[in-house]
């Protein structure tokens, strides 16, 4: 038998199975909808964590939010963009909305809840505790600026992008992500 090389333009398998998944899901096949939920539900979780200001319950009611849309929208999901993409753009919609609804984040409560997850993994090393800092750092910040930051600085948003999710004009994006980073140096700065 002859080793041909797959051609660069062949699809991606893993995507096959993920059309096919989606496909099944949307005809209500309860079973891909589970594969699908327990691909995505991770990565996207952490995304609702930092933008929930590391607050769990707000960040899992976010994404239980997330996905419930999801179900009853996906008959309509035309697959013109990726999966993982249109879920974290319900997902920053469902954080967003559950922001705006509970109010002001309590502060002491998810900083807690950040070091109880700590303390829980085992963590003790001076990474750890870097990265502690930091999360404190991000959970601290205003709503809309930690919003900004997440979207551009971790998931790779475009400021465009950022600027029409969140309904704000591109430069009111760019001046949130400066005041984000500019908090950020002067609280990681205290912390040292």
């Amino acid at each position: 038998m002859l080793d041909i090389p797959m051609p660069a333009t062949h699809p991606d398998p893993s995507a096959c199975d993920e059309a096919a998944m989606v496909r099944a899901a949307a005809a209500g096949d309860v079973s891909a909808y589970e594969q699908l939920y327990r691909q995505h539900a991770p990565r996207l979780f952490s995304v609702l964590w930092r933008l929930c200001g590391g607050q769990q319950a707000r960040a899992e009611d976010a994404l239980q939010e997330t996905f419930l849309q999801a179900w009853k929208a996906l008959p309509g999901f035309r697959m013109e963009s990726s999966l993982a993409t249109w879920l974290h753009r319900m997902g920053v919609n469902a954080a967003l909305m559950e922001l705006r609804a509970r109010g002001p984040l309590l502060h002491d409560e998810s900083l807690d809840e950040l070091d109880e997850t700590h303390a829980g993994l085992g963590v003790h090393d001076a990474c750890a505790g870097t990265e502690r800092d930091l999360e404190r750092a991000v959970a601290l910040l205003p709503p809309r600026a930690r919003a900004v930051l997440v979207l551009h600085d971790i998931e790779g948003w475009k400021h465009h992008e950022i600027a029409e999710q969140l309904q704000m004009a591109v430069g009111s994006s760019k001046a949130q992500l400066h005041r984000a980073r500019g908090l950020l140096r002067a609280r990681l700065g205290d912390m040292t």
